[in-house]
């Protein structure tokens, strides 16, 4: 903390929000080191149900496409 980079993709993000959860995880705490020694140069990173999405910034596209596909594969 402070997290600009965070801060800017949960902006993007918000639209999206009533469409799924964000979890964020603080990868500076001792538990999340291993998030931390793969992902410390690449922040903010973003998985989606458990798989890497995206890195570095918000590809507002890939994300929709993504989250389409989930919702289509729940119904």
């Amino acid at each position: 903390k402070p997290c600009p980079l965070c801060d800017e993709a949960k902006e993007v993000l918000e639209p999206y929000k009533r469409r799924f959860i964000l979890q964020e995880v603080d990868i500076t705490l001792p538990e999340n080191l291993e998030w931390y020694e793969k992902y410390r140069y690449d922040i903010p990173v973003f998985h989606l149900n458990g798989k890497f999405l995206m890195k570095h910034q918000v590809d507002i596209q890939k994300f929709e496409d993504q989250l389409m596909k989930l919702e289509l594969q729940n119904n």
